[in-house]
């Protein structure tokens, strides 16, 4: 049976997708901001950067930050929007730790703060936060659909979700250099630069088969989203998606 971003798995083992997503993200936690500078020629950056703007006019004080790994988007929120606070919620412990680190480094350790989290589940209540962030995460939830109306309910009215996730470029001879690029470099980089190759080789995997565009627009509406909208960069290697809570 083919496999979709729900069943899709890093390993071969008996355990749920939360579990083995978990155990991933745990291992590669230390060579995982390296990795994304090394496959995305720094891109991620820029394509953070852009997203943010899209959330200036609103002047947030209090984000939550999905999916948060080691804490970028957290971390670049405070440089282009200056909120009172954000919080960030991952399944990995070390990934945060990574980003705890960070937040000391930059002197946010009191504004920036992380907590082990389902994001499937959240444990807010409903509107509290201000904005909402997620950036290269969806494509790993066990539920796309649910991990969507989570943000939905604990974001407040009139706020905003800025989804950026990788995707797949339409257009030849970007999309077969895309590939290539996926199946061939990615794993290799992986294999020579992590303590787990097989990561570097799911993770490709999962880009293939996250929903992409309108379909994942489709999805932020059945969620409950507004206004959804989505916007390509660096010729379809990343999308950013918007919505609002009306």
């Amino acid at each position: 049976m083919k496999p979709t971003p729900e069943t899709l798995l890093p390993y071969d083992k008996p355990d749920s997708k939360h579990e083995q997503v978990a155990d991933m993200f745990d291992t590669i936690a230390t060579d995982y901001d390296f990795m994304n500078r090394l496959m995305s020629f720094r891109q991620d950056i820029r394509w953070r950067r852009l997203s943010l703007k899209h959330l200036q006019a609103l002047k947030p004080a209090h984000i939550l930050d999905v999916a948060t790994g080691t804490g970028d988007f957290a971390l670049d929120a405070f440089k282009y929007l200056n909120p009172e606070k954000v919080l960030g919620v991952d399944l990995s412990a070390a990934m945060m730790e990574v980003g705890k680190q960070k937040a000391a480094k930059a002197g946010l350790a009191k504004r920036l703060h992380f907590e082990q989290a389902d994001c499937l589940d959240l444990p807010y209540e409903a509107d509290r936060f201000d904005a909402i962030l997620s950036a290269f995460g969806i494509r790993n939830f066990e539920n796309i659909l649910l991990g969507l109306q989570e943000m939905h309910r604990v974001l407040k009215p009139g706020g905003r979700l800025v989804l950026l996730e990788l995707s797949r470029p339409t257009w030849f001879p970007a999309n077969l250099l895309f590939k290539a690029y996926t199946s061939l470099f990615m794993p290799l980089a992986g294999r020579l630069f992590t303590k787990d190759g097989q990561a570097y080789s799911y993770l490709p995997a999962s880009i293939q088969l996250v929903p992409q565009g309108k379909e994942m627009e489709r999805l932020m509406r059945e969620a409950g989203f507004s206004h959804t909208s989505h916007h390509t960069y660096s010729l379809g290697a990343c999308t950013l998606y918007l919505g609002d809570k009306a």
